[in-house]
């Protein structure tokens, strides 16, 4: 037997504008940002959609939770929308919060605006205590250290090569040896070459 739940939840999808050529975000007409329904066999949902494009900067300059979508709403002034941001953000008591607007609010910023102008209008120590900030730059490092490791090992087995090179070894069991391939060592044994001239 077969439990049918019947809950009412309200639910809010946000829509963003598509980029245009320049990376900035215009309006879109897709039929998708006007759909209210999912269906599928066996549930049924249904949700309300606010276009951020269509809607007055207002709307979210009064709500802090909000005010990283201002930028994103329909203002024919996206530096001065976020001028008023920031300054909403400032007025923040809860640090934390503050941190955490003002790193979601640059983010957002970045999809219609420059870098030099959000760097402008947002206090980086401020954005530097959030945890989205923290993060970014953690998975920064990590992406750092390897293409370091990698860098590191590629650098070794050039050096391994140029010696087996010099000891007279062939190309292909250098590049067994090695793992580079067989026309990196051509190269190398090529530059090896010239440089004995």
């Amino acid at each position: 037997m077969k439990k049918h739940y019947c809950q009412r939840c309200f639910s809010l999808v946000f829509t963003f504008a598509n980029a245009n050529a320049n990376g900035f975000h215009a309006k879109t007409e897709s039929e998708k940002v006007y759909q209210t329904t999912f269906t599928t066999e066996s549930l049924q949902h249904e949700f309300s959609v606010i276009r951020l494009w269509e809607q007055p900067p207002s709307d979210f300059l009064s709500t802090p939770g909000l005010l990283p979508f201002a930028v994103l709403s329909a203002t024919e002034n996206k530096v001065a929308t976020l001028q008023l941001e920031a300054a909403a953000v400032d007025k923040i008591a809860d640090r934390r919060t503050q941190s955490n607007i003002a790193a979601a609010s640059a983010i957002l910023a970045g999809l219609v605006l420059e870098k030099d102008v959000i760097e402008r209008l947002f206090r980086r120590d401020i954005m530097r205590e959030s945890v989205i900030y923290q993060q970014i730059k953690t998975e920064g490092k990590e992406e750092g250290r390897e293409e370091g490791r990698e860098e590191g090992s590629q650098q070794k087995a050039h050096e391994i090569a140029q010696n087996l090179i010099a000891e007279g070894m062939t190309v292909e069991a250098i590049a067994r040896i090695t793992g580079l391939s067989v026309e990196v060592v051509q190269q190398l044994q090529q530059g090896e070459s010239e440089n004995q001239k």
